[in-house]
């Protein structure tokens, strides 16, 4: 079931761009982990690069390298995540890691076939507060300042890198992500505080073969935000619509077998 997608028309200019939405989307300033790659030894270490994006940013910033100005991310199951959006989305978290319902999907085009890309997300508070649910008014209340946030982490998609030809052959779901609230995680997982709001960020990342790649870390990625997949991370279903709205929709088990990894081209 197609989404919300939007892309753009031509690449950036060499000169930093201005603030510019699309509907359903937002691309970002660099996040916290996007890489840059570099050649050591003939191995590509992937480098992070720090954090540099407000954590309100909701503007445009897409790179301005050709390999991804012209990329475009459609979300999948739109109208599913529309609907529970409208519901108020709930994701559940635990100590072992869930994986997330709806699972996020996109659609890439506008891909550069022979590139190289990685892509990962990451997840970003809404705002500095914690909330309660109250169960009167079936509605969330702020309860006061956001805990310390949890260490910050990224999930790569575990076909990364592939060539871009791949990566738009098919839709690419992020299936694999788990969300946790335990602080001391070592399995990779996303780390979340329950009652408390995020917002999922996509991001493609061109691997760029040059050896000082990292000085263009800031132009060789392309990020997207779709407001419709904003979520609260909760350790149980506090909203009963959105529990009987699972159930009816027929949500699948979390102990599904992982999916068969994209098909490579014959190198």
């Amino acid at each position: 079931m197609p989404g919300n997608g939007a892309m753009d028309t031509s690449c950036p200019p060499t000169t930093p761009m201005a603030g510019k939405t699309h509907p359903g989307q937002h691309s970002l300033h660099p996040p916290c982990g996007i890489l840059g790659c570099e050649i050591n030894g003939g191995e590509k270490n992937y480098a992070l690069v720090g954090d540099r994006t407000p954590r309100s940013c909701h503007y445009l910033h897409g790179g301005r390298n050709r390999h991804v100005c012209h990329a475009a991310a459609r979300l999948e199951m739109g109208s599913l995540w529309e609907e529970f959006n409208r519901l108020g989305t709930e994701m559940i978290v635990t100590k072992a890691g869930r994986r997330m319902f709806p699972t996020f999907q996109v659609k890439l085009s506008g891909l550069d076939p022979l590139a190289d890309y990685v892509l990962l997300m990451d997840f970003i508070p809404l705002d500095d507060k914690r909330y309660r649910y109250a169960f009167h008014s079936s509605s969330w209340l702020a309860a006061g300042r956001a805990e310390p946030a949890a260490p910050g982490r990224v999930h790569f998609h575990p076909d990364s890198p592939a060539k871009g030809a791949q990566w738009m052959r098919q839709i690419v779901s992020f299936d694999k992500l788990k969300l946790t609230n335990n602080l001391l995680d070592d399995n990779g997982h996303i780390i979340l505080n329950s009652m408390h709001r995020y917002q999922p960020r996509f991001h493609v990342v061109f691997v760029d073969p040059r050896r000082d790649s990292e000085r263009f870390a800031h132009q060789n990625f392309k990020s997207f935000s779709f407001p419709e997949t904003q979520f609260m991370a909760v350790t149980a279903y506090q909203n009963h619509r959105v529990s009987t709205s699972q159930k009816e929709i027929g949500a699948p088990s979390q102990e599904l077998p992982d999916p068969a990894p994209l098909r490579r081209s014959p190198s």
